[in-house]
């Protein structure tokens, strides 16, 4: 009997245990679940975190660079105190440039617009070629190539070598240049005309003074001893070289006498001869 209550009381105890172990599990679980979500509330902190915190490194970088460059920038940009104009010049007014310059400069040396400047020093009529550069602290270089006459295009202009016009103030110096025109978008023909002409010619000792290209295509030109030429339009060598044997042969004696020679004829040139004063007719 003792045995049966003993036995009794074990299974009793042992049916006991369990609904007592089962809240300790769920407790386990709840402690479990819990911990997971603080977990996953600190990771979706940190996501949140991170790119904030580098965001702001990054805008206290930019406004300390920003804040050394400013200085820098201000120590660099200092007013333009001296223009120093180089370059090989006899017509150009140096001082005149650099003053020309200087008045419409409005920035400093780093914020001055360098392509307006080299506009500006360009739109100079003695200038064919500028370059500008900054001479740190206050300076700033333009070097310069002039525009070299060699001839007068009609009654305002001079050209250069390479056929381009350009409108300087004209002086008695210049006089001495022979004198071309025509159409403004034939001159790179005009003056390689005149070079070919001006070598011809002065195989037999004479210059051009003037050489003209009608809006029709027609030459004319006048030469050092006075006598006006009149070319044509067509087959331009083979007349000059026939107006050159015969001025040779016979016209070179009577230059005094010639006013103007038409060389447009196919086998022969006509003369127009000066008139002689009234008491050499009277004679």
């Amino acid at each position: 009997m003792a045995l049966f209550d003993f036995l009794k009381r074990k299974e009793t105890a042992e049916v006991d245990v369990e609904p007592a172990l089962s809240p300790r599990g769920a407790s386990r679980e709840a402690l479990a679940d819990k911990t997971e979500s603080t977990l996953k509330k600190a990771g979706d902190f940190d996501r949140w975190w991170k790119p904030f915190g580098t965001i702001s490194s990054l805008l206290i970088f930019i406004g300390v660079l920003w804040g050394v460059s400013y200085n820098v920038w201000a120590w660099l940009d200092r007013p333009v105190e001296q223009i120093v104009i180089i370059g090989t010049a006899q017509h150009l007014d140096r001082k005149a440039l650099a003053e020309d310059i200087g008045t419409g400069l409005k920035h400093g040396l780093l914020s001055a617009d360098i392509v307006v400047i080299r506009e500006l020093v360009s739109e100079h009529p003695w200038v064919r070629v500028a370059a500008i550069k900054r001479d740190w602290p206050n300076r700033l270089v333009i070097n310069i190539e002039e525009e070299v006459p060699v001839a007068r295009w009609g009654e305002r202009g001079l050209l250069n070598h390479q056929g381009d016009i350009f409108w300087p103030e004209l002086k008695d110096e210049y006089l001495s240049l022979p004198r071309l025109s025509g159409p403004a978008p034939e001159t790179e023909r005009v003056m390689a005309q005149f070079h070919d002409l001006s070598q011809m010619l002065r195989q037999v000792g004479l210059n051009v003074v003037s050489l003209n290209l009608e809006a029709r295509g027609a030459w004319t030109f006048e030469l050092d001893n006075q006598i006006k030429v009149t070319v044509g339009r067509e087959a331009i060598n083979e007349r000059l070289r026939r107006f050159l044997d015969l001025y040779q042969l016979r016209l070179s004696k009577q230059v005094d006498e010639i006013e103007a020679i038409d060389i447009r004829y196919t086998h022969g040139v006509a003369v127009k001869w000066r008139e002689k004063p009234e008491d050499e007719n009277a004679g």
